[in-house]
């Protein structure tokens, strides 16, 4: 009972600390670090053409979070939703939701997204050696630990 009760400990700190809080040095939580990154990885920036939503979820999944795509993309739509950001992250196209309604948003394979001028701001010196990288889950590829960020999030 002792162990039992201090591995859920642990993992409850776990999950607070590092999934559910936004980081302070960038203000985002692992899922959305990841969906910008990997934006940025598919060339999605604010001067890019958009394209499906559900594309960069594979991407994310793939690459750097292996959790549920329902959840992850519920996150990019709340990076997109100017009532829900005071500057969006990504800039959508197709229903992303309404401010009466904002679980009203299409299925990901009938949006589409790219960064908004704002997160390009937040990756703008990623390339320098600003921040440090990890390993993703499976050690096939390098991820950033936290954005550069040159503007409070």
């Amino acid at each position: 009972a002792e162990f039992t009760e201090q591995a859920y400990l642990n993992y409850a700190m776990y999950v607070i600390m590092d999934r559910a809080l936004p980081n302070i040095a960038d203000g985002l939580k692992p899922v959305q670090r990841r969906i910008v990154y990997a934006m940025s990885e598919l060339g999605l920036k604010a001067s890019a053409k958009p394209k499906k939503s559900a594309r960069t979820v594979g991407d994310v999944l793939g690459k750097y979070h292996p959790h549920g795509d329902s959840a992850c993309y519920e996150a990019m739509v709340l990076m997109a939703q100017p009532f829900s950001y005071r500057y969006p992250l990504i800039t959508g196209q197709g229903n992303w939701g309404s401010p009466d309604d904002p679980k009203s948003f299409a299925a990901m394979r009938y949006t589409e997204a790219k960064m908004s001028a704002y997160a390009n701001t937040l990756l703008a010196e990623l390339g320098q050696g600003t921040v440090d990288w990890q390993d993703n889950f499976d050690g096939s590829l390098q991820e950033p630990v936290t954005l550069p960020a040159r503007l409070p999030n």
